[in-house]
């Protein structure tokens, strides 16, 4: 059996990050295990391919959710990545970290020293900002590099120019000093390409003699002798085997597979556990409680002309057929397109009417614009051209579950994200299509304005678009919460070490920690997250 000081679950936002920092000391040795593997492919690095990754066995673990209650019972895929890199190898790449409010919130919380005075120096650490944004906000000598797109498509700033129709200014920072308005999205690229947290954060020094990392590697649950883990069981080519930690096991698996794994080792609900055949090892209530994410539909137009992305008999030869020319030589074209361009921050009239000052009075929606047709029918491609507005509620009060589904191999999950649960998560929504219409009718678009597909002209009533929304609403893939920080009852993690309630040695540093979803895409914050962990860990080192 193999031993390292440190074993790191998971090679994805956070994981990278917390390897790089651990591995920095020659003295110490690291083992990084991912799922998946390499991330070498041309449809990770090219920002266009995302289109061939989504759903992709080998890069995503595609779970399936189970039937949403609320949602006339469907069915939805669970998109995660499994490669080295995470979920920052299939995303699209936008750079957010969300709203001020959103972490102090959390320090309201019980969460002592994760304000956003405390956050804002780890993300500008991470940042290479390309973009000449503000050094009160952004840092410029990390790893992580966040650029302006390479070459958005003409039709965005038809979208942010009709913002004004809604009273919504251009916004050219959204991690400045507000998010309101709509603008293009910084993107983690460099020179047109991908910049994942493996990239970023590993590869460049994945060369180090006491870092090892290890691909194709399934972690099945914890190695524990008491409150003390010795190490894990994992899975490789069929064979079971344990690899020993001489002093801890980090979990950044993410999600899903994070309170996976503790459940599987007996940490969790102790009536569930043994419901399950599972001996209780630490009763943690809280494990794979809280699950939250951001509810998303769409409203998506025909276009009268071949003026957006689109494969066409216009379109064929200057864009499609010239595209990898366009690309290889330039960086220039339609393949490095991120499909969600542009976008922004809106408030319904919830957040209009809400108190001054309040979280409930920040932008409750975002707004992510493709200047390309997406199906009304669900087809993954249609042929011809168009624009879509994709609108999500960015503080839902909906919550879910991760739980171990009841098959006997403690490896399946059940995801019930239990959306629309809560009525005011409804509202918000209905709200955000009204919105994103009122954009959209803007004399901005008449020049290509078709038919709007979806909801389509004779969904008008609230009523109407609520129907519309169960029928067609689903994840924007910012899954959160699951092993929680806090101080009440159902935290599964302390805040200010990271550590897993109960355990000396074992720590959850990844998006599952944090106890209320952020107002943005996550992965920046993720990564954070991993930084602020790492640090722990080298203070608790050196004491």
């Amino acid at each position: 059996m193999k031993a390292y000081d440190y074993i790191i679950v998971g090679a994805g936002a956070a994981g990278c990050v917390v390897a790089n920092r651990l591995s920095a000391d020659p003295k110490v040795s690291v083992c990084l295990i991912e799922a998946g593997g390499d991330s070498n492919s041309p449809w990770v690095n090219i920002p266009a391919g995302i289109f061939g990754l989504y759903g992709n066995k080998k890069y995503d673990y595609a779970f399936e959710g189970t039937p949403q209650t609320h949602l006339h019972n469907r069915k939805m895929m669970v998109n995660r990545g499994k490669a080295l890199g995470g979920s920052t190898a299939i995303n699209s790449m936008v750079y957010i970290r969300g709203n001020q409010n959103d972490y102090d919130g959390w320090e309201r919380q019980g969460c002592k020293g994760w304000s956003y005075q405390d956050v804002l120096p780890v993300f500008k650490k991470l940042e290479a900002n390309k973009s000449h944004q503000s050094a009160e906000y952004h840092g410029f000598e990390g790893e992580l590099t966040v650029t302006k797109q390479q070459d958005p498509h003409s039709v965005c700033n038809t979208f942010i120019k009709a913002g004004a129709a809604a009273g919504l200014p251009e916004n050219t920072d959204f991690n400045g000093a507000s998010q309101l308005g709509l603008g293009v999205y910084d993107v983690k690229q460099n020179e047109g390409q991908r910049v994942s947290s493996y990239s970023a954060f590993v590869k460049p020094v994945q060369s180090r003699a006491n870092l090892t990392i290890l691909t194709h590697t399934d972690v099945l649950s914890l190695v524990l002798a008491g409150d003390l883990a010795k190490g894990v069981n994992v899975e490789s080519e069929g064979k079971t085997q344990q690899i020993l930690a001489n002093k801890e096991v980090i979990l950044s698996a993410g999600t899903i597979v994070s309170p996976r794994i503790l459940l599987a080792s007996g940490i969790g609900n102790k009536a569930e556990l043994e419901a399950l055949g599972i001996e209780c090892q630490v009763d943690l209530p809280g494990v794979g409680e809280n699950l939250q994410d951001h509810i998303d539909s769409m409203v998506t137009v025909r276009a009268t002309a071949p003026a957006t992305i689109g494969v066409s008999l216009a379109s064929l030869l200057p864009h499609v057929v010239l595209a990898p020319i366009k690309y290889a030589l330039q960086r220039k074209g339609w393949l490095t397109t991120n499909y969600v361009e542009a976008g922004g921050f809106a408030k319904t009239k919830l957040a209009e009417t809400a108190e001054p000052g309040s979280a409930e009075a920040d932008p409750d929606i975002q707004f992510h614009f493709t200047p390309l047709y997406r199906s009304h029918r669900g087809k993954k491609f249609e042929f011809g051209h168009g624009y879509s507005v994709f609108t999500c509620v960015l503080r839902p009060r909906s919550k879910g579950t991760v739980k171990l589904a009841q098959d006997g191999t403690h490896r399946n999950v059940l995801i019930d994200h239990n959306f629309f649960a809560d009525e005011r998560d409804q509202q918000v929504l209905v709200e955000g299509i009204k919105k994103a219409r009122e954009i959209l009718a803007s004399p901005e678009f008449d020049g290509i304005r078709g038919e709007e597909m979806a909801p389509g002209k004779d969904i008008q009533t609230d009523a109407e678009i609520l129907h519309y929304l169960r029928e067609t609403a689903s994840t924007v893939y910012h899954p959160v919460g699951t092993c929680k920080m806090g101080i009440d009852d159902m935290a599964v993690v302390d805040p200010e070490s990271l550590k897993v309630k109960g355990l000396k040695n074992v720590r959850v540093i990844d998006a599952s920690i944090m106890p209320a979803l952020i107002s943005g895409n996550t992965s920046s914050p993720s990564m954070m997250i991993g930084e602020k962990g790492a640090q722990m860990i080298l203070s608790e080192a050196s004491n």
